[in-house]
């Protein structure tokens, strides 16, 4: 078993570290002469094995001894991380169990956060409105009242353990109230992107036999507050094409038996949907409010093992999946994330993050909710001026964002957008679904004030977060690398064309994870979860994220890209995140994004996809084709530094990095097609560039 030192025996704790730095460096050097090497550093020991070079992490606890712990209040026992290095499956995996996980359910801890937290405020929501915003706040004894309303009376409809539930609303207090009370009732939430068409939402609810869908009646739409989309025809053909019909009729989806309706209509004056005509059909969400307040009993008992939460994954590169996420996986991640950032009580953090997917559920509800801090939703949809209005309005402590939630954001504060002194008090946030590079990170410190801003990186299929950095880290640690392991989670980098092969330090493969977070599977899909879901052969259970990786000595991760994303140039290995990091730094242009294209002599070449700043004019307004460029960015300034050419593009790269990485071709765009969480789906982006250079 591998030692952790604990906080009764520094001593041990720096000799461990030590031991383990020259442990590394003489990994590094040579392979380890002796199998089976054990180093005692007290009760237990850590054992080396050297059938070949070795690289596996395994982090028992939030701190690492070779790393200064971050100065903010610990709200787990503070111990060292582990290193395991060995590369012979045959050695147990041994995890130790300090800090403890939490073994209970969801509802249990929640239960009590509302016991020490009850009149502190959880969760304060705005929607938009003619005049100003509507605001609901909730304390925590509130929502834990609430949340027993909407539990009972989903009773009444028959709800109960196992049954699953789809949400599809935007962030707001009535998708909050509504996750509680599903968890509470043993129900399994399935939040649906309130953006899916008809057609998306009926295959979610067919393939996973979803018995009840609560919906808005309007979707708020990103960036354009007030407007929306009336749901009015996607319910018609849900319910089987009769909304004022006697009941829902859609022999397509057998097993949905009742739909229940968000009124949000008054921030949406322009659009029509006449709901009291179809009572006998839809539900609305308001009668389930009048449920009672007592505690609700689950049909039975709760398992801290219990599928809770079926997550769609993101689909950048095929179509979803559906992750099923245990009480265990989800409730353990938001105490370890919130944990390592230092989130307390007094917190106030804005999350435009859609609750819909993990960041917003996990990193932001789930975190905040395990340590009584206040979660803020500016907007139903990502507003960047609501964003920033609601961290000044209410003095806010954190952010969270992807990075380009976080660009918008900048924008609209340097734009003046938002009117007003820009927020005083962050201090605290995540971005994640990207790397950030070093001038954005620098950009974000000095424009906003997020000096404790951390890095996470995961996915849906480890609930999600697996790595993570710290407030103490170096900057560099912080721009350039996903951090560390997070407690109880393991991580490895394996050949992707031989996964038994663990590889060298520093060397680049796929990152896989095992620990409490790693899903139940993808529901009713054997065969795609057999493709990521493997256990080794000690029993050990990896997910294999697809992401290549590397790792250093002291344990922090680089994510280097996509293995289905790398190119191929004439045999040579192209990482298009190098690429695309050098781009964002040239003046004029806000994204890029770098794909592979077929080329008859290379086998692959470079193209990036650019979208130019605001101001700023492209080469010729056309994209390599000839096509028309949809730029609309000042088209007649005729100051030479603003406008952006192919050519100073390509000058730009190939004067910072080698001349195979200089894109072959350039599209000019406005935006990329992405994913819900704002991740780049490049997949569409190279179906885009093939079509475009197919109409030459």
């Amino acid at each position: 078993m591998l030692a952790a030192a604990s906080r009764k025996a520094p001593a041990a704790a720096a000799a461990g570290g030590i031991v383990r730095r020259s442990v590394i460096r003489a990994a590094q050097r040579r392979c380890l002469a002796t199998e089976g090497l054990s180093i005692r550093t007290g009760p237990s020991e850590r054992f080396l094995s050297s059938h070949n070079a070795i690289t596996s992490l395994l982090t028992p606890a939030t701190h690492s001894p070779l790393t200064k712990p971050p100065a903010i209040p610990s709200l787990l026992p503070s111990h060292a991380t582990t290193l395991f290095f060995s590369i012979d499956s045959r050695i147990p995996a041994n995890i130790p169990h300090q800090p403890p996980l939490y073994k209970g359910t969801i509802p249990e801890h929640f239960a009590s956060t509302v016991s020490q937290h009850g009149d502190r405020p959880a969760v304060i929501a705005r929607s938009p409105a003619r005049a100003a915003s509507h605001e609901t706040a909730l304390s925590y004894y509130e929502l834990d009242l609430l949340s027993n309303r909407l539990a009972s009376s989903l009773i009444s409809l028959g709800v109960t353990k196992g049954d699953r539930v789809a949400v599809s609303l935007g962030n707001g207090a009535e998708f909050a109230a509504l996750t509680y009370a599903l968890f509470k009732l043993g129900a399994v939430l399935v939040p649906l992107n309130p953006s899916f068409n008809a057609s998306q939402v009926a295959a979610a609810l067919r393939h996973l036999a979803v018995q009840v869908l609560i919906v808005g009646a309007v979707t708020d739409t990103a960036y354009r507050p007030g407007r929306g989309r009336s749901n009015e025809p996607l319910l018609t053909e849900l319910a089987g094409g009769d909304l004022r019909g006697g009941a829902i009729a859609n022999p397509d989806i057998p097993s949905l038996s009742k739909i229940l309706v968000v009124d949000n209509r008054t921030s949406h004056p322009d659009v029509r949907f006449d709901l009291d005509a179809c009572r006998r059909v839809l539900t609305p969400y308001r009668n389930l409010v009048d449920g009672a307040d007592r505690p609700v009993k689950p049909a039975a008992p709760l398992s801290p093992s219990d599928i809770i939460n079926i997550q769609f994954t993101s689909g950048t590169t095929s179509t979803p999946k559906a992750a099923q996420l245990t009480h265990t996986g989800i409730l353990n991640n938001g105490v370890f994330i919130a944990d390592r950032m230092g989130l307390d009580s007094t917190d106030r953090i804005v999350v435009p993050p859609p609750l819909f997917h993990c960041f917003g559920s996990v990193l932001g509800y789930m975190a905040t909710a395990t340590t009584g801090a206040a979660i803020l939703f500016p907007s139903p949809a990502f507003d960047p001026v609501a964003t920033l209005r609601m961290c000044v309005d209410h003095d806010a402590t954190g952010l969270y964002g992807v990075s380009t939630m976080i660009v918008a954001v900048l924008e609209a504060l340097e734009s003046g957008a938002a009117a007003g002194a820009p927020p005083q008090h962050l201090r605290k946030g995540i971005v994640a679904g990207s790397s950030v590079p070093e001038s954005l990170m620098r950009k974000i410190y000095d424009a906003l004030g997020l000096q404790d801003l951390v890095i996470c990186y995961g996915m849906t299929e480890t609930s999600p977060v697996s790595c993570m950095t710290r407030p103490s880290d170096a900057l560099h640690l912080r721009c350039a690398s996903v951090g560390a392991p997070m407690p109880h989670t393991s991580v490895k980098i394996v050949d992707p064309l031989d996964r038994t092969r663990i590889l060298p330090l520093g060397e680049r493969g796929e990152l896989a994870a095992a620990g409490y977070l790693v899903m139940e599977g993808y529901y009713g899909d054997a065969a795609r979860t057999a493709e990521v879901r493997v256990a080794d052969d000690a029993g050990t259970v990896w997910v294999y994220s697809g992401d290549e990786a590397e790792m250093d000595a002291d344990g922090y991760l680089r994510i280097t890209g996509r293995i289905k994303d790398l190119i191929i140039r004439g045999g040579e290995n192209i990482h298009p995140l190098e690429i695309e990091d050098c781009l964002f730094r040239m003046p004029g242009i806000k994204e890029a994004s770098v794909v592979g294209l077929p080329d008859d002599k290379l086998g692959e070449c470079v193209a990036a996809f650019v979208v130019p700043k605001q101001e700023w004019t492209v080469e010729g307004g056309s994209n390599h084709n000839g096509a028309a460029a949809q730029t609309a960015r000042a088209e007649g300034s005729s100051k030479k530094e603003h406008v952006l050419t192919r050519d100073a593009v390509r000058d730009w790269v190939r004067t910072r990095l080698s001349s195979h990485l200089v894109p072959k071709y350039i599209f000019w765009v406005d935006e990329y097609p992405k994913t819900a969480s704002g991740k780049i789906q490049k997949f569409k982006l190279q179906e885009q560039a093939k079509t475009l250079l197919e109409e030459q």
